[in-house]
C-alpha cells in the first residue's frame, strides 16, 4: 500500500465509498444526502489543507483522508483530520496506514496537536484505532449524534499533544 497526494481524477474512485459512508449515516456528521460536488468540496482540499489516498499495487484507491488546521488564528496550530475506507477494503490495515501518515504530516507541518472533534462513541473501530495511536477522549457531547440505528450517541472530542 502507498499513500499519495490525492489529484482531482482521483474523485471518481472516492466518491463511491465516501458517498455509501455518508448516506449511512452512522459516523459522519455531514448530510446523508450530499452530492457529488458538495462532497468533493469538503474532501478534496486546497492548502493549507491536504488530501492523500491510500492505494493498493495496481492503483486502486482504498481510502483517503484529509488533514487541515482545527482552528485558524491563534489556534492555527491545531491540526485536525478525517478518513474514509472503503468498506470492501476494511480490516486491511488502510486507515492505521493512513492515520499515522496524517500524524507524521502534522508533526513535520510545525502543529503542536491533532483534534478529532466529533468521533461517533459507536465507532467503536475508530475509537480503538485513534485510542491505539496515542489520541485520548478528552470529552464527550453526550447524545451530540442521531445515530440511525442506535438513536443519540455521544461524539468524542479525542486529542493528541505532540
Amino acid at each position: 500500500m502507498r499513500i499519495r497526494e490525492a489529484e482531482p481524477a482521483d474523485w471518481d474512485a472516492i466518491w463511491p465509498f465516501f458517498h455509501q459512508i455518508v448516506a449511512a449515516g452512522e459516523t459522519y456528521t455531514y448530510p446523508r444526502d450530499l452530492d457529488t460536488e458538495a462532497g468533493r468540496e469538503m474532501w478534496m482540499l486546497p492548502p493549507p489543507g491536504r488530501t492523500v489516498v491510500a492505494v493498493d499495487g495496481d492503483g486502486t484507491v482504498l481510502g483517503s483522508a484529509k488533514m487541515n488546521p482545527n482552528h485558524t488564528g491563534a489556534a492555527s496550530h491545531i491540526a485536525s483530520a478525517s478518513f474514509m475506507v472503503d468498506p470492501a477494503c476494511g480490516g486491511r490495515g488502510v486507515g492505521r496506514a493512513l492515520g499515522e501518515h496524517v500524524l507524521e504530516w502534522a508533526r513535520s507541518a510545525g502543529y503542536r496537536a491533532m483534534q478529532f472533534n466529533a468521533v461517533v462513541e459507536t465507532n467503536t473501530g475508530a475509537v480503538r484505532l485513534w485510542t491505539s495511536l496515542g489520541f485520548e477522549i478528552v470529552g464527550t457531547l453526550a447524545e451530540g449524534f442521531d445515530h440511525p440505528v442506535h438513536g443519540p450517541v455521544g461524539l468524542h472530542i479525542m486529542y493528541q499533544r505532540f
